[in-house]
């Protein structure tokens, strides 16, 4: 108790004084009030008036949901060691004998059948097409109908684009969004007409950034002919939000010593101490341990890259993107995207998909049309997603995952995150 109470006097401490009440309710019937010498009952005073009128509802909520996220995203390092030793990759930071309690996989109803007989289908997002993507895939009736289809309405021949480049043309925001999707939905056709069993057995979906939506699609959340008219208002409000700021996205190695959040910070107060307003550098992906994806404004991203070695960053590459994706510089683009969504049928989805925003599945048609449009300006929490999504106890098998869509960049994260699932991943390849 002491110990809970010393964290909520830190997390919420006010600049005004050096105590805050804070109020517990539970069932209406009795709530107890922590502060560093106060703890009172329903019959006595509750908040200090001093301590009520320096913080709002508002911030106290947020401040609730920042400590809720810190908790459920904490490593707690519990699991007991198992008697194989090929199995033991992690020592307990905590004494022997504590007990801990966290399971990222509740966040995943699994049917209770041999995960072995069921199946799990990512899609890929932005960055991955290339020239060529979608050529072999035209053996397929569905997947020619599908390119068709994206032609018309699109207003633009999307297929020749694909197939033929020039990869300038292919790689710009408004071509290669509705490109990727379009590709992954054909590369459920050949997994469809190769290994039905897949479709049938499927259990969950999720995908990257744009992938989302193609998730979307094949959970039947969302017909064809709305997400690609969706997914154009989407990449076209990217593309003019990434236009008004010179801005990117950079990958970042790091290691346990490193300061990637203060290299941020440092790089947003150079920037200002320059005359940029609002300057913005931010972690917009988590892709695995010890490696995410920044992005801003360019003068932060330069100022970074150049002061790397004192911020004990391994290894940074620069994204060929034009903006930055999944920060607040991208606000601009939400309200078109909010205004497409609204004239859009989604029902609920036949299988869970997972929201990059939390890394959760969405509860419903309601909870997607909220989320979705965070998920432009929110980072996306690939990571997270893969913990939930694969989280098993020792000896427990893993269900077969197909990544479907151009590349295998999301085979190879997942390598990195869970290399057993790893082993019963595969490739559709567009």
């Amino acid at each position: 108790m002491f110990a809970k109470r010393k964290v909520l006097n830190f997390l919420f401490k006010l600049k005004q004084g050096n105590f805050l009440s804070y109020i517990y309710t539970r069932n209406n019937k009795h709530s107890v009030t922590l502060s560093d010498r106060v703890f009172a009952t329903k019959s006595e005073s509750y908040v200090n008036e001093t301590d009520s009128q320096s913080i709002s509802k508002s911030e106290v909520s947020e401040r609730e949901t920042d400590i809720k996220q810190l908790l459920e995203e904490a490593s707690l390092c519990n699991d007991p060691l198992p008697d194989d030793p090929e199995h033991v990759w992690s020592t307990s930071p905590y004494p022997e004998g504590v007990l801990l309690k966290r399971d990222q996989s509740r966040h995943f109803a699994k049917p209770k059948v041999d995960p072995r007989e069921t199946s799990l289908v990512l899609f890929p997002g932005q960055g991955t097409q290339y020239v060529g993507m979608g050529k072999d895939l035209m053996k397929f009736p569905i997947a020619r109908d599908l390119f068709d289809a994206a032609n018309d309405l699109l207003g633009y021949n999307l297929k020749d684009i694909c197939f033929n480049g020039p990869k300038e043309e292919l790689d710009k925001t408004i071509h290669c969004q509705p490109a990727v999707m379009v590709c992954s939905l054909a590369a459920v056709e050949r997994l469809r007409e190769e290994r039905p069993m897949a479709i049938e057995s499927c259990i969950g979906t999720a995908g990257f950034s744009i992938g989302e939506i193609t998730a979307l699609v094949f959970a039947g959340a969302l017909s064809f002919e709305e997400a690609i008219r969706l997914v154009k208002v989407r990449a076209e409000a990217m593309q003019l939000a990434s236009e008004i700021v010179p801005s990117g996205m950079m990958t970042v190695f790091y290691g346990p010593d490193s300061k990637l959040n203060y290299a941020c910070l440092q790089a947003k107060e150079w920037c200002l101490q320059r005359g940029i307003e609002d300057p913005v550098c931010a972690v917009a992906n988590h892709l695995y341990p010890h490696c995410k994806v920044i992005a801003g404004h360019l003068e932060a991203l330069t100022f970074i890259k150049s002061n790397a070695e004192q911020y004990k960053l391994k290894r940074l590459k620069k994204l060929p993107v034009s903006g930055a994706f999944h920060t607040s510089l991208m606000q601009p683009a939400v309200e078109p995207f909010k205004k497409a969504l609204r004239k859009v049928d989604i029902v609920d989805p036949i299988v869970p998909v997972f929201s990059n925003v939390e890394g959760k599945s969405y509860k419903n048609a309601h909870h997607i049309k909220i989320q979705l449009p965070k998920q432009i300006y929110k980072p996306v929490r690939w990571e997270q997603t893969l913990h939930i999504l694969y989280e098993r106890k020792v000896g427990e098998y893993f269900p077969r995952t197909f990544e479907c869509g151009p590349g295998d960049s999301l085979k190879m994260l997942l390598k990195m995150v869970n290399a057993k699932a790893w082993n019963c991943c595969f490739s559709i390849e567009a």
